[in-house]
């Protein structure tokens, strides 16, 4: 059984889910991402999907029924995002704050109510105050409320995404890599931190921080912007990402100051949302391989926690510990870490030709045929279904990214997990193997975990691939916004309210996918 205090609930966020009202009054044109998908080389080319997010759901006008949608599950937990571009659809810099530093790297941040004033001058009141009618409706229905401060979009005053592209990042704003960003990004904490304090005590800062900055900065003609390869802006961007939480941390305790929820250990809780993938070497007899899924493993599952637990900034990234990358004030700065699992990779090792520069004992590539690198509809080299994203369908590695997380000594949420699935013919035995191998990791105590977010409860906007990928529980007619509710929905609902997974339930999934576990 999960336990009774577990968190059942579901995560979006707010690009892929607010705009698609016939009205446009949802439109929200000043994010990179939006930019991005309406490029039209981006669309010619086939980076893009073409399609538009403001043909999408409206979940800005919809939320109430979709809070009462995910209701009816019997869920009691939900996770979104304010969209920084439209709290701060202009440029925040005029509002100078106090910063500390230590060999160059930002270690505290001076803001005060005199600044928050400032910054209530710049800020967009009526999304504000729409962003907060979301959290109290959230609130009235009974949900544990998780919110997150920033899911991949960017102001375009903080990132130009096609200027940064053309330049190879010469030129920007250069978004998570320009210098300006941690700063910028701890005065938005500090604002939302002040803003909805009263209604929140679980905050999220980043959501995926190793996927934006792979994406957009170690994939030439990437989905993801600015969809370059330039190893000096990933750096960049990642230690900026480390800087930005701990600012954003240090503000978030300062302004929210009351107490959301009686039971809440303390008014503020700031974690990060971290998606975590298994690595497996192709050969696990061969050192090159071996090597290749440790570099691989180190960059995207522990390179933030290490420097935010442990306090370890690896600047020159060559996977070794120095004194000098150790900051003390960087020690115990994650209250919580959120899990985003959806697949394995498997990995080989190359020589690394370019050893002088990019410092990994071997070059790592992504094995066709296995976790995110496969056919859409087809089966992997392992005998596994695949998404109609081509993801494999790997149940066992949710309990192993739950095994790495616990090293950091935090709780921990599944905070996504999902599968994308138009016809519903995985997603019932998805959910099912998926939450049978954490129930049986609860109940003989091999993991610790809080709670489980489904990735979604409606369709929604996919990124580059657009509406091409449906993850919802609910279907959305995209013409009339209707839900209809696919079947999956009601087995989610019935291991909600019974706090195990249906015996039944494990078998078919067992048959349909051939996993024996």
């Amino acid at each position: 059984m999960f336990p009774k205090s577990f968190l059942w609930g579901v995560s979006l966020a707010g690009f892929q889910f607010e705009m698609g009202d016939p009205a446009g009054e949802a439109l929200d044109p000043n994010t990179d991402w939006y930019v991005w998908v309406h490029d039209e080389y981006n669309i010619r080319e086939g980076i893009v999907s073409g399609d538009l997010p403001e043909k999408g759901i409206d979940y800005w006008h919809l939320f109430r029924e979709d809070h009462s949608l995910a209701k009816s599950l019997g869920l009691n937990a939900y996770r979104l995002n304010v969209e920084w571009s439209r709290v701060f659809p202009e440029p925040t810099f005029s509002v100078e704050v106090g910063v500390e530093e230590e060999d160059g790297v930002k270690t505290g941040i001076d803001i005060d109510d005199s600044d928050l004033e400032k910054l209530d001058s710049i800020a967009n009141k009526k999304a504000v105050q729409h962003y907060r009618e979301v959290v109290e409706d959230l609130r009235e229905k009974g949900f544990y409320v998780i919110l997150n401060l920033v899911h991949f979009t960017l102001p375009t005053w903080i990132h130009d995404p096609l200027t940064a592209r053309a330049t190879n990042a010469k030129k920007g704003p250069l978004g998570y890599a320009d210098p300006r960003f941690p700063v910028e990004f701890a005065k938005f904490a500090a604002y939302v931190a002040a803003s909805f304090g009263d209604l929140v005590d679980a905050w999220s800062t980043f959501n995926e921080p190793s996927v934006v900055t792979e994406s957009g900065f170690l994939k030439r003609r990437g989905k993801f912007p600015p969809g370059i390869f330039n190893f000096d802006a990933y750096k960049r961007a990642m230690i900026n990402i480390a800087q930005a939480h701990l600012l954003a941390y240090i503000a978030i305790k300062k302004f929210d100051r009351v107490k959301a929820y009686s039971d809440s250990a303390e008014s503020a809780s700031v974690g990060i949302i971290h998606n975590m993938i298994p690595f497996h070497p192709l050969d696990p007899s061969r050192k090159r391989d071996r090597d290749a899924s440790m570099v691989t493993h180190h960059l995207h599952n522990s390179w933030i926690p290490n420097s935010l637990v442990n306090g370890w900034i690896d600047r020159d990234f060559d996977l070794k510990q120095e004194p000098s990358e150790v900051f003390e004030k960087y020690k115990s700065r994650l209250d919580w870490m959120g899990i985003n699992y959806y697949s394995r990779s498997v990995v080989k090792g190359k020589v690394n030709l370019l050893r002088p520069v990019i410092p990994f004992p071997a070059f790592p590539v992504l094995v066709k045929g296995y976790g995110f690198e496969c056919a859409p509809n087809s089966q992997s080299l392992a005998g596994r279904p695949t998404t109609d994203f081509g993801w494999e369908v790997y149940p066992e590695g949710i309990v192993e990214v739950v095994k790495m997380a616990m090293q950091y000594n935090v709780p921990l949420l599944v905070t996504e997990n999902g599968v994308a699935d138009a016809r519903d013919e995985l997603r019932p035995h998805f959910l099912a193997l998926h939450l049978k191998l954490l129930e049986d990791a609860l109940e003989s105590r091999e993991i610790s975990l809080k709670g489980y977010l489904h990735w979604a409860l409606t369709d929604n906007y996919e990124w580059a691939d657009g509406f091409r990928m449906r993850f919802g529980l609910f279907e959305v007619d995209l013409s009339s916004k209707r839900r209809v509710k696919r079947p999956s929905a009601d087995l989610f609902a019935r291991i909600v309210s019974e706090g195990t997974v249906p015996d039944e339930a494990v078998r078919k999934a067992r048959e349909k996918l051939s996993v024996n576990l």
